[in-house]
């Protein structure tokens, strides 16, 4: 557990220097993604499964759903298919892919010597118990978040429809024939 608490440790870290230091932002976004769930594996490795669960899917899930946003707000078209593909070099993916592999192996290794994170203080993990204490105590905080993701979704898609509007020659306020 100790070693899988410092690796996934060192790995934020060198992941979350990238994102600062990396100069392209898709680029910085990927080494977020791989600092978000190191981070979730540091709170597997000290015991908090649900903790790092929700790491992961509310912190990577939404940077990734943030990232859909900014594409649909930015509306691009051809340019970003030659941009894309000079994305596609190893030299732009094997950074993050590396430390993903190793976040994965700690985790196999982590899981292969313990219960795997489905018991907390002795009490088992099911799917009943995460329910009831997310619309339990938690109802408000989990309703209050749905509502903001669904206005961010609408704002992303009304702010990306004025775009592709502005670009077509169009003002806002007037319709197409």
């Amino acid at each position: 557990m100790e070693t899988a608490f410092y690796l996934s440790g060192l790995v934020a870290i060198l992941a979350t220097l990238r994102v600062i230091t990396h100069t392209n932002p898709v680029h910085a976004l990927l080494y977020l993604i791989v600092s978000l769930i190191s981070v979730a594996m540091v709170f597997f490795a000290l015991g908090a499964p649900f903790a790092g669960a929700l790491e992961i899917i509310v912190y990577a899930g939404a940077i990734m759903v943030l990232f859909v946003f900014v594409v649909m707000m930015l509306n691009l078209g051809g340019a970003a298919v030659a941009q894309e593909r000079t994305w596609l070099r190893p030299s732009t993916w094997l950074g993050p892919a590396l430390l993903a592999l190793l976040l994965l192996g700690v985790l196999a290794f982590d899981l292969w010597r313990s219960d795997g994170g489905r018991t907390i203080a002795g009490e088992l993990l099911t799917a009943k118990a995460v329910g009831m204490t997310l619309f339990g105590p938690w109802l408000i905080a989990v309703e209050l978040a749905a509502l903001l993701l669904l206005a961010a979704l609408v704002t992303a898609s009304h702010v990306g429809r004025l775009a592709s509007r502005a670009g077509a020659g169009t003002t806002p306020g007037e319709e197409r024939s």
